[in-house]
């Protein structure tokens, strides 16, 4: 199978990562920390804006955009190699260890409808797995942080929104 990935200067990137097999490793907040972490050390190497973001047990969705010479594939890898060989280190473990399933997947956001609706299906994430019954009782999200800035109105996610009953991110889950 050929697999490519497109890659345009300066545009905003949806990013899903999942942990291999499903394991809800991110749900043991140390797990998740160094992962905090490390996203923070790639960002020294290779600069991006986390533009928004949600973690879930086992997977993550992420809005980025690089913004320096590496592409959102560099920084991905980097972080999935460091928070890997850490991840060992921190637990003790010797040899070889399969964390990531095999590819991350990506979306170039094409426009502002593109990324409200990537935006939204991010910070709904935690409702629509069960996680809570609201975005704001997440906390492993930046949610909060776009509803303080006005982004999102009161008792936004509460039900499903408007914007998201035609969108369909599903082949990402």
């Amino acid at each position: 199978m050929n697999f490519r990935r497109y890659y345009v200067p300066d545009s905003i990137v949806f990013i899903t990562n999942v942990v291999q097999g499903r394991e809800p490793v991110f749900a043991h907040e140390p797990t998740l920390n160094l992962f905090l972490e490390t996203l923070r050390n790639t960002k020294k190497l290779h600069s991006f804006i986390m533009i928004a973001y949600v973690f879930l047990p086992d997977h993550m969705h992420l809005l980025i955009r690089p913004n320096g010479r590496s592409s959102f594939s560099q920084i991905m890898q980097s972080a999935k190699s460091y928070f890997t060989h850490a991840y060992k280190d921190m637990l003790g473990i010797d040899g070889r260890m399969k964390f990531w399933q095999k590819r991350f997947q990506d979306h170039v956001i094409r426009d502002d409808e593109d990324f409200e609706n990537h935006a939204n299906y991010i910070h709904y994430n935690p409702v629509k797995h069960g996680y809570v019954t609201r975005p704001e009782d997440w906390p492993h999200s930046s949610f909060s942080a776009w509803k303080s800035r006005g982004f999102y109105p009161e008792q936004w996610g509460w039900t499903l929104p408007d914007s998201l009953r035609s969108f369909n991110r599903d082949d990402l889950e």
